[in-house]
């Protein structure tokens, strides 16, 4: 039997959703709280599945686009769902109001997962009385050319909840991590916070360009980050691993870490500083579908490395 996910929100996030979950033969249902948005988004989710079919990452974007319907209300999109990804505004109100309306609706076992960047499961969820059947399901954009999704649930999320997500995203093609414990702005962004926090320092105080730091990023370590993450990488750069590794270096990065960077790096003066220096190379449009072209070639090459 086919299942069908109710992706509520239509916007970028929720489209990039639509087209998951169709490629992998899910029906899918587009809602919009915003009149008209739903509608529209069905051509651009077909439009965005020929790109994917041009890159190999998808086998039939016309059988695809036939399965991403429009929903009228709320109601009808949560009718007999069998999962449900929320793309709401980021903000706690909104998705408590929102999160409220979707547990009343959506047939009891169905998985409710948010989308959320950063605000955590247990903010939205407590008085609901489906809170153990909700959780976060954040992806990376665009995610329908960045397959990671971070699995994060409240204290009360049901741990079947839980494995039913993650199943569910490994099935579509995802790559889904589990969150073990609530933690503001989950793994991902807490490791690019860190990451943009030293190079707005590095960058407002002179030691650098703005262009410059990114070569760095796009040219050395996003090379190696492509295929293995920092622990990888820190055992192959040291004869014995990881320990030897600390063993060898730690000093240095133990004096880094005692002066973190304030968070003065992203006030008005730091943010103008690196604004002065900083001239975009093309107009943002244009960048942006350049990033998701090399990304979706990015993301075929992996497909073809892996063991």
């Amino acid at each position: 039997m086919t299942e069908t996910v109710a992706i509520v929100g239509s916007g970028l996030i929720g489209r990039a959703w639509a087209m998951i979950f169709a490629r992998a033969g899910w029906d899918v249902r587009l809602f919009d709280t915003a009149e008209g948005v739903a509608v529209a988004a069905v051509p651009l989710c077909a439009e965005g599945l020929q790109t994917l079919a041009a890159h190999g990452l998808c086998a039939d974007p016309a059988g695809a686009a036939a399965r991403i319907h429009a929903a009228g209300s709320l109601a009808d999109a949560l009718r007999d769902c069998t999962f449900v990804q929320e793309n709401g505004p980021e903000l706690a109100e909104v998705k408590r109001a929102l999160f409220a309306e979707m547990d009343a609706l959506a047939p009891p076992e169905t998985v409710i997962a948010s989308s959320s960047s950063a605000i955590r499961c247990s903010l939205f969820t407590e008085v609901l009385q489906g809170r153990g059947r909700c959780l976060i399901g954040h992806p990376v954009n665009p995610p329908h050319l960045i397959p990671l999704v971070e699995i994060s649930g409240a204290p009360w999320t049901d741990p079947a909840a839980l494995t039913r997500a993650r199943h569910v995203y490994e099935a579509i093609g995802q790559v889904p991590i589990t969150v073990l414990k609530e933690i503001e702005g989950f793994i991902l962004n807490r490791l690019q916070g860190a990451l943009l926090a030293e190079a707005f320092r590095l960058a407002s105080e002179g030691y650098v360009t703005p262009q410059d730091l990114d070569r760095t990023v796009s040219d050395g370590l996003g090379l190696r980050w492509s295929f293995m993450g920092p622990f990888e990488t820190i055992e192959l750069n040291a004869p014995g691993g990881i320990a030897d590794y600390c063993a060898r270096y730690t000093g240095f990065y133990k004096r880094l870490a005692a002066e973190p960077p304030p968070p003065a790096v992203y006030e008005d003066a730091a943010v103008q500083t690196i604004l002065s220096q900083w001239t975009a190379p093309g107009d943002l449009p244009a960048r942006m579908r350049r990033r998701d072209e090399r990304l979706a070639a990015l993301r075929a090459h992996k497909n073809q490395q892996k063991d």
